[in-house]
């Protein structure tokens, strides 16, 4: 049997195809790489228009127990996440993460209150081990993986177009998270996404997933993009990707995520601790970690590739760190990367250059994001 035969299909798989999306392989899935205008126009799309990206392989996991409220799930969702979860409130979401006993990052995913219940959605390679992580440490509550589809549609022009086929989706702000209904159908939104514009992720039934792509299409400057565009846009952002800018050797602080560690988890706050991986986490974000994760541009037309090598001179021998993300930014017009880096190297003024082809290409430290966040606060 094919790679290809094996690959698990979307929902949307007949839509892509039916619109010459270039197809490959990822976290398991067949899924659109492009379409026929090419990744440079689907990504500029989704920073004057608004773009839809399939993103229904991504695990949707819904937590619930028998006194039918959200507020038990999320207490216990506190002793395997850092996160504030018991104060956030039904209607709402929030960014957070799993850590192993030694403060790894295992899975970053996203937390939403529904009220009755607690859905979250995580990384499609990390679907089966998220899912045994939470059975072997939260209890008496069920915990279903969704087969749903979830569509993100994301650019300044989102909200125009979801509110013309679901008009109460006009009152919600980001990171809010909504059961709404759409031709009789229920379906759930958040308005958020990993691009750094404004936007939503829609979760609805399989079957009338291409329907409301299409009805979503018919409004003006509103297009399908795939997952070149979807990784340019998240790294413009400066957003991280699991299993590149993080993994389970990368704790929080190394990773340069420490605000998702609020005050009232940290040492002193209220509910200090109490989660697995607190040892490392809390001692770092009290005194820094050796490593962290800072921004870069590259000359224009020299894109530096995640695994690249940095070095501090053109004749250094040993490597410093290495490039965990990297590729062309259109919206920036010149390549972005993302470093992982020791943190006396990142904060001092020794120049960086990364090895490509043999050839050492001097980078310039930038400020994350590299273009600005536009979600609808």
């Amino acid at each position: 049997m094919s790679e290809q035969t094996m690959l698990a299909k979307t929902p949307l798989h007949a839509f892509h195809l039916s619109e010459g999306a270039k197809m490959s392989g990822f976290a398991g899935y067949d899924m659109p790489l492009s379409y026929t205008q090419g990744a440079i126009a689907e990504h500029h799309l989704c920073r004057t228009g608004a773009a839809i990206f399939d993103v229904s392989h991504m695990g949707q996991i819904e937590l619930r127990d028998n006194t039918g409220s959200a507020e038990a799930i999320l207490a216990q969702l506190e002793t395997i996440i850092p996160a504030n979860l018991i104060g956030l409130k039904a209607g709402r979401q929030r960014y957070g993460l799993f850590l192993n006993k030694d403060g790894g990052i295992l899975d970053d995913l996203m937390v939403a209150n529904y009220g009755t219940h607690v859905r979250l959605v995580v990384n499609a390679a990390c679907v089966e081990q998220d899912m045994a992580w939470i059975s072997g440490h939260l209890t008496d509550m069920s915990i279903t993986q969704l087969q749903r589809a979830l569509i993100a549609l994301q650019g300044p022009s989102a909200g125009a177009a979801f509110a013309a086929l679901v008009p109460a989706s006009a009152d919600m702000s980001f990171m809010d998270a909504c059961s709404l209904h759409w031709n009789g159908v229920e379906i759930e939104a958040t308005r958020s996404g990993y691009t750094g514009e404004d936007g939503f992720e829609i979760s609805c039934p399989d079957a009338v997933a291409e329907d409301l792509v299409r009805a979503l299409l018919a409004h003006d400057n509103v297009g399908c993009a795939g997952l070149i565009a979807r990784d340019s846009l998240r790294l413009e952002a400066g957003l991280c990707l699991y299993g590149q800018d993080m993994d389970a050797s990368t704790s929080i602080v190394a990773a340069s995520l420490g605000w998702a560690v609020p005050k009232i988890r940290r040492t002193g706050g209220a509910r200090m601790g109490g989660f697995i991986g607190a040892d490392r986490t809390l001692a770092e974000c009290d005194a820094g970690a050796v490593f962290c994760r800072i921004g870069a541009v590259a000359p224009k037309g020299v894109p530096p590739r995640a695994g690249t090598e940095i070095y501090t001179s053109e004749t250094a021998e040993a490597p410093v760190g290495r490039i965990s993300s990297g590729m062309p930014g259109p919206s920036v017009g010149q390549p972005v990367t993302m470093l992982q880096l020791p943190h006396d190297i990142a904060v001092s003024e020794l120049p960086l250059f990364a090895d490509v082809r043999g050839k050492r290409i001097l980078l310039s430290r930038a400020d994350m994001p590299f273009f600005p966040h536009r979600f609808h606060r």
